[in-house]
Formats: structure tokens, sequence, C-alpha cells
């Protein structure tokens, strides 16, 4: 029997095959899950619609996850289609991109709001619709990033963002505990995805990450599309209130050797 046998559940934020969130959805499908798909808008249903598809999804449905009717009535069609949730994916966020460069103290109160509504609130208002539908041994799990706990250049807005919705999920671990629901925050390193390509300088991010990281590399789609798996699965039935890193250790070193090294041979030029 595969892991994820007779588990049903919805993944909001997939865009294309380069992304952290088609990685988890690849990985819960290939585990026997069935998963329904959102899209954001009309533009990003061609987008959606074949990958949702090549998974044998059954609900293929656009939401604006700033729209709370809109919200409803997704989770309205998920009950008529597929009944009670197993699982639920949070991978979505947004912000200006005049707001992921410069000085961060210069982010406008509208691209504040923008970043916070899409990137966090959405996770608050997901879980408000999801919670009469979940089965007991639930799970919700939201993506974040490094940038939430430590400054990261050019991510500004999107690191306040993420630190909302990580404390947000903090929260919602407790109200949906009471259901025998878990929350968890899946912190994924430096990867290479389309979404990646807004951040000004990403790829000097990616061989920083590299001298920095215990294990001499970048983290791959699939590092992270495993642990998505395992943290929505009953492997992690004790596991919630977590930000789990997935990062080849980057998070917890504050200097390596490879990385003074070369400090040291930059100095001394």
């Amino acid at each position: 029997m595969k892991l994820m046998e007779g588990k049903k559940g919805i993944i909001f934020g997939v865009s294309n095959t380069r992304g952290i969130a088609y990685s988890i959805a690849k990985q819960i499908h290939e585990a026997g899950a069935e998963i329904a798909f959102t899209y954001a808008n009309e533009a990003m249903e061609s987008r959606v619609r074949p990958l949702a598809e090549e998974m044998g999804s059954k609900l293929i449905v656009e939401c604006d996850v700033t729209n709370e009717e809109q919200m409803k009535s997704v989770f309205a069609q998920y009950e008529k289609t597929y009944g009670k949730l197993d699982f639920v994916i949070h991978a979505v966020a947004f912000a200006n991109k005049e707001d992921l460069s410069g000085e961060f103290i210069n982010t406008s109160k509208a691209g504040w709001d923008l970043a916070l509504s899409v990137s966090a609130y959405s996770l608050v208002s997901m879980a408000r619709c999801a919670r009469p539908l979940f089965n007991e041994g639930g799970a919700m799990l939201a993506l974040t990033y490094l940038g939430s706990e430590k400054v990261v250049a050019n991510y500004n807005v999107m690191g306040v963002a993420k630190a909302t919705l990580e404390a947000s999920a903090r929260y919602l671990a407790e109200d949906l505990g009471k259901s025998g629901v878990r929350v968890n925050c899946l912190s994924a390193g430096a990867v290479k995805t389309l979404a990646a390509k807004g951040i000004s300088g990403f790829d000097k991010m990616l061989k920083a990450a590299i001298l920095k990281s215990p294990l001499n590399r970048n983290v791959t789609l699939e590092d992270v599309g495993k642990t998505g798996l395992y943290l929505v699965s009953d492997l992690s039935s004790g596991v919630t209130g977590e930000i789990v890193h997935v990062d080849c250790g980057c998070h917890a070193i504050y200097a390596s050797p490879q990385e003074m090294e070369a400090t040291t041979a930059f100095i001394t030029k």
C-alpha cells in the first residue's frame, strides 16, 4: 500500500513544472493521493490545467486567495467532488517587483498590504474554510523561506510576509489541533525555480548557499518535494507548529570554513 493511498486534498499555487509546489504535488500524487488544483486567474489556467490533468485531478478551479467568497466556493466545490480533506498545501506568495529591490525602508503601504494579504493572511482564510472538511489526522502545509528569520538581500517585504505566515501557522496549529489537524511550514533553501528569477541577484545566492552548506551543495526540488510529502503524511503525525528547513543545513551555519576561505582570499587581493 502506498503512503498516501486513500488520502485526498487540495493545493494552491502550482504554476509550472519548475516550482516547489509542483514538486510537492508530484511526490504526493506518486505516493497515491488524489489532489485538487487551483489557479490564480484565467491567464494561469492554461499552465495549471495540463499539470493537474496529468495527475488525474477531478477538480481544477480558479481561486484568488484574497477573495474569501471565492475561497469558500472552492472548498464547497471540493466537498462535492471529493468529500473530506486530508491535506491542504499553501504555496502562494506575491509582492510587487519594485518592493523586492532597493531599501526595505521604501516599501509602500500598498505594497506592504498586498504582500501580506496574498502571502500570509490567505493561510488564515484558507484554514477557516478548510476546517469543517478536515479528517482527524489531516495536515496543512505552507511554504516559507529563511528571509523570514534573517535579512536576505532583495527579499525585503516578502521576508516580513513570510515571518507573518510562520507566526500565523503556529497560531493555526493551536486552533486546528483541537480537531487533530496539524499545521507546519516548509522553509526551502535557494533552489532554481521560475519564481526565484524575480529576486535580483539570485544566481549569487545559489553560489553563496553552496559555500555555507554543510552538504556543500544546493537543495534540489526533489529534496523539497520529499519533505513536503513527509509533512502531509502520517509519517509526521506528531509534528505541528514547526518550521522545517530543507536547505542542506544553510540555516544552521553562521560562517562555514569555505566562506571564511573565500573571504580571506577576497580581503588579501
